[in-house]
């Protein structure tokens, strides 16, 4: 069985075999170039299919890992000498706040931000929370895209802001008088809301086990439940107690004419609107990018240019454990699985600037452990995580735009 760095290797070796092809000076001869856009294609998509097997097989063998890498993480601060907190935070897991002892609880203490006492809950210790907070950010797609800050306080903010679009200078005469233009500003409030994980309920056996990896699997199911509401908010929150998500506060950038080849699908001609319907001013940034659903990967990868070129591009670069994104019309792609897919009056793709999103995190994540009545007659022990968060679209220059589908 290949390693995953190998077909990573692979895949970036064969995406690379079709910019020669795919660069914008080659022109397109479709009887020559679509069967070798379709071999390497079809080459590409068996590279994905085995990297998928071999990561289910991994993740089987580690005990149901954390796609966000939380096992590692966690696995190798429980192990490591010089990480006196994540031993402390796995000894309490297992024992509770009695395993810990006064000079144990002054570490503990020392290290986080604040306390709760009532029902033995503690915040995090910062070397957990913050694996914890990593492994949100890689969970989902808003966070991987948007500006994350954290803030002591869970006071509102309110973000000012001000459209500029259409101001410009003037020429003045020698001993004239600029003119005045009043600059209108506003701002977009940043509150933020509490989110619970569930309680994570786990068997009295596996807590005595010492061969069962406790703390990733406690960790596992803490980020992705924290990770898929969160993420479903910030994508497609209503913004009445709940975070207004990127694909509600974006403005519309491209309708689709009703027709039926734009119910369920997009036109090359679309997304070429959508692309200039955001300001070249955010554009030549650098930070642009479409955000989608898989499903409707799929479907770009069927769209061909004028010139009867496929406009999906592959991603490679094989000095990036990850590799690059794949890649349409020149930006990169980033799937985001809340995006509603393709469908009648669907807003299912986003182009943009996400940066322009801010998500805010307050203090930590805090890690509530019950062994109460409720839960020793079952026995069991649970396992609770909050996490104070919210997110806005604080840009009102159209940084990102939304593409609609056609209603019929």
């Amino acid at each position: 069985m290949k390693s995953i760095q190998a077909l990573r290797e692979a895949r970036a070796a064969k995406a690379k075999e079709l910019q020669p092809i795919m660069d914008e000076k080659h022109v397109w001869n479709a009887e020559r170039d679509q069967p070798i856009y379709d071999r390497v294609m079809a080459e590409i998509d068996a590279i994905d299919a085995e990297m998928k097997r071999v990561q289910a097989f991994n993740e089987t063998v580690a005990r149901d890992a954390l796609n966000s890498n939380v096992t590692e993480a966690a696995n190798r601060m429980e192990r490591d000498n010089t990480s006196p907190h994540a031993r402390l935070y796995a000894k309490w897991l297992r024992g509770g706040d009695k395993s810990i002892t006064a000079e144990e609880w002054q570490t503990i203490r020392a290290a986080m931000s604040t306390t709760t006492g009532a029902e033995g809950g503690y915040t995090v210790a910062t070397e957990v929370a913050s694996v914890i907070i990593d492994a949100l950010k890689k969970y989902g797609g808003m966070r991987s895209v948007a500006s994350v800050i954290s803030t002591e306080q869970g006071n509102a903010i309110n973000y000012p802001n001000s459209d500029g679009t259409n101001e410009e200078g003037e020429i003045v005469a020698e001993n004239g008088t600029a003119s005045d233009d009043d600059v209108d500003f506003g701002y977009t409030q940043l509150g933020v809301f509490k989110y619970s994980s569930k309680v994570v309920p786990v068997p009295i056996e596996l807590l005595t086990d010492s061969s069962f990896d406790l703390e990733p699997y406690v960790n596992q199911r803490l980020v992705t439940r924290l990770g898929r509401i969160t993420n479903k908010h910030f994508t497609i929150g209503a913004g009445t107690n709940q975070p207004k998500g990127i694909m509600v506060a974006a403005p519309v950038g491209v309708t689709a004419a009703n027709s039926t080849s734009q119910v369920t699908t997009v036109t090359y001609a679309s997304l070429v609107d959508l692309q200039h319907s955001v300001d070249p001013a955010y554009r030549n940034g650098g930070q642009c990018r479409f955000m989608m659903h898989d499903n409707s990967v799929r479907q770009l990868r069927k769209i061909l240019d004028a010139q009867g070129r496929p406009i999906f591009v592959p991603g490679y670069e094989t000095g990036n454990p990850g590799g690059a994104p794949d890649r349409l019309l020149g930006d990169p792609i980033v799937v985001n699985q809340d995006v509603a897919q393709m469908a009648a009056n669907a807003s299912s793709i986003a182009y943009g600037d996400f940066s322009k999103y801010v998500i805010r995190d307050v203090l930590s994540v805090t890690l509530q452990r019950f062994a109460d009545s409720a839960y020793a007659k079952k026995g069991q022990v649970g396992f609770l995580a909050w996490l104070r968060t919210g997110g806005a679209y604080v840009d009102v220059g159209g940084a990102v735009k939304r593409f609609v589908n056609a209603a019929s």
